[in-house]
């Protein structure tokens, strides 16, 4: 197999960090870039010591370092980290230099930028117009495992926390389980807040603390709700309240609704089991599921528990890894045709 060139754009950043670290390990992928405005011309080991195995001569580059290398390939992927809003504008400029030299390129985007098919849905979320707009149609967003066929050139992942949730709803909603108001509770990593260092994130705060914030008014809210229409056909409500958590890596969500009439325990466990019984990454557990099994991995953990009309799901991942870096390459191996789990069937490291 000859190895695809990949052009890592927000290089310095944590999700980066990640995607730098799985494509160490993918035998059909080779960085070819890591782009970081604020690190250009710096040792990616200066960064990130802990890849220094992998790349111990690699330095990052300034978007200009990438456009000038895309004639050097046919084919480069592009896996995108960069900041809401910043992400869009350093990808239409990668689309314009690809066409004009007659490249092709193959785009997976971890921000918001193209999680929404509608441009005046993002502004109404952000807070501003669409950086590039007629780009929109070009992405399809979707968690993997809930889009069986693609039929854009390039994709978008949904947001750590709205991964979280979707992998528990989705099913839930399309069986026609639970239809109406899902409630969900969900306690995230320090590393969810991004590398640059805040009040809330500050490990002398953090640690040991466990605090609410944007109650009921987070951004991940109409994305979780648009992306189960999409999945599930159905409209749903959501009431979401997230966490942060005293630990680095990780979502543990716990999602409540009301049970349909006429479904028993047994057809909930069923509705989730046969709805991932393809999908490698996610495991349906009878137990309720740990965080330390899947921190530093590719996998998702859910566990359902009903009494009465009442369904609970808890809903586990890494948020670095499926909720973002390692969902995105399962979307860079479906978009290539390549095994979905190419590069990606590490297991946990159990006690990080």
């Amino acid at each position: 197999m000859t190895a695809l060139p990949v052009i890592v754009l927000g290089g310095s950043g944590y999700v980066s960090g990640e995607m730098l670290r799985l494509l160490a390990q993918h035998p059909g992928l080779t960085l070819g870039a890591a782009v970081s405005t604020s690190q250009a011309g710096e040792p990616i080991a200066a960064t990130f010591p802990h890849l220094a195995p992998a790349y111990r001569e690699a330095r990052f580059v300034a978007l200009d370092g990438a456009l000038a290398r895309l004639e050097e390939a046919e084919h480069w992927v592009v896996f995108s980290a960069a900041p809401h809003g910043a992400s869009a504008p350093m990808l239409e400029q990668l689309f314009a230099a690809a066409e004009s030299a007659g490249v092709r390129l193959t785009v997976v985007d971890s921000s918001a930028d193209f999680r929404f098919a509608d441009a005046a849905q993002f502004a109404s979320v952000y807070g501003h117009a669409h950086p590039a707009p007629a780009r929109l149609k070009q992405f399809s967003c979707a968690v993997p495992e809930h889009l069986t066929t693609i039929d854009t050139p390039h994709a978008a992942h949904p947001g750590c926390f709205a991964t979280t949730m979707l992998l528990a709803i989705v099913p839930l909603a399309r069986a026609g389980i639970c239809t109406g108001t899902f409630y969900v509770s969900a306690v995230t990593g320090s590393t969810g807040a991004g590398r640059t260092p805040r009040d809330t994130t500050h490990h002398p705060f953090r640690q040991s603390n466990l605090f609410a914030y944007q109650a009921l008014k987070h951004r991940h809210d109409p994305e979780v709700r648009a992306l189960t229409k999409a999945a599930a056909g159905v409209d749903v409500e959501l009431r979401f309240v997230p966490q942060s958590g005293p630990f680095a890596r990780g979502i543990h969500a716990t999602i409540f609704a009301e049970k349909s009439a006429g479904f028993s325990t047994e057809d909930v466990r069923a509705a989730l089991e046969d709805f991932y019984r393809d999908a490698p990454f996610v495991c349906v557990e009878s137990e309720p599921p740990r965080m330390k099994d899947i921190a530093g991995s590719n996998f998702a953990a859910l566990h359902a528990c009903v009494s009465g009309d009442t369904v609970v799901v808890c809903s586990v991942l890494d948020n670095l890894v499926k909720g973002a870096a390692g969902g995105c390459l399962q979307w860079v191996n479906r978009l290539l045709e390549l095994p979905e789990t190419m590069g990606l069937e590490a297991p946990a490291a159990g006690w990080v």
